[in-house]
């Protein structure tokens, strides 16, 4: 299944004409999850073709406000598009406190459900996938996001196909090979049938893997969440130039970011939160980033992917 990545909005702290703030979309099935909310992330959903109703879950990384400040105009937006499930809001330590500020000053009747919850570690989980909360260091709480999609059982159809030959189906051996979809043994065509091996017959495709490193100076939890990762979403807020810059700020530059993925053996690395000061000059980002990883893009607004 096929994981789809938005990116509503790739800028940093300062707005441009090309860039809003920081908002990734989460496809997966029937979720639709939120990494941050800048300010008009809102009107980025219209631009991206998407309806914001569809969201079932806000990721907040931190409470900056280039992160956050869309958050009111986005719960009054579905509000008024008579959202009808239950927005879950997950964040770092304080996010309860501020959340139910942002109700208080900005609106006056809730008429969406919503629950918030602080979070860390594994902290959702279905069948299909898990979300992991990892701490970041920012120089206030911080964290990125693991969003893991669990290890599936697939029939491997040519073997398959090679075992049924002469062998007569019903409508019951339907159910049988859903068992052996699960590497389950079963017995297909009634009494006397023919017995199909699971362990011989199917396999274990890999879930894949996809890190979301937003606002940090290089720390153990980057590397985690980049770790084997088939795509990670990681900022880059600074040139090679400006590291000292970097470490002041708790952020990290083209080679931190590049760096890190490599040593995390990601297979896909996309760079995001890009400073105003590189406006139309995102190429000389790339070249610098490219020297450490290969496997590497800038991000752009209404850019989408898939993993």
């Amino acid at each position: 299944m096929q994981i789809g990545v938005t990116f509503l909005g790739t800028g940093q702290a300062v707005p441009t004409a090309t860039r809003n703030h920081s908002a990734i979309l989460v496809t997966y099935k029937n979720e639709n999850i939120l990494v941050d909310c800048g300010e008009g992330t809102q009107r980025q959903f219209r631009k991206a073709g998407i309806n914001p109703c569809k969201i079932t879950r806000l990721l907040i990384t931190h409470w900056h406000g280039d992160h956050v400040l869309g958050i009111p105009g986005l719960i009054q937006t579905l509000a008024l598009n008579k959202y009808n499930k239950t927005l879950y809001i997950y964040g770092p330590k304080g996010t309860k406190r501020f959340i139910g500020e942002i109700v208080k000053i900005f609106i006056q009747v809730l008429k969406i459900e919503i629950v918030v919850e602080e979070v860390s570690g594994k902290f959702f989980e279905n069948e299909d996938f898990y979300l992991e909360a990892v701490s970041l260091e920012h120089g206030v709480p911080a964290q990125g996001y693991i969003f893991r999609e669990k290890d599936a059982h697939r029939i491997d159809k040519v073997k398959l196909e090679k075992a049924l030959r002469g062998v007569q189906m019903s409508k019951k051996d339907a159910v049988s090979l859903g068992r052996l979809q699960q590497g389950k043994d079963v017995v297909i065509g009634g009494k006397g049938g023919k017995k199909l091996s699971g362990k011989q017959l199917t396999y274990v495709q890999p879930g894949k893997k996809v890190g979301f490193v937003f606002d940090t100076g290089v720390c153990k939890g980057a590397s985690t969440l980049a770790k084997d990762a088939d795509l990670v979403v990681m900022e880059a807020t600074y040139s090679d130039a400006e590291e000292a810059l970097a470490r002041a700020y708790h952020h990290l530059t083209t080679k931190m970011a590049s760096t890190i993925a490599k040593k995390a053996k990601a297979k896909r690395l996309i760079l995001t939160h890009i400073s105003q000061r590189f406006e139309y000059q995102e190429k000389k980002l790339l070249h610098e980033a490219k020297q450490y990883f290969k496997e590497v893009e800038i991000a752009q607004d209404l850019m989408q992917v898939t993993v």
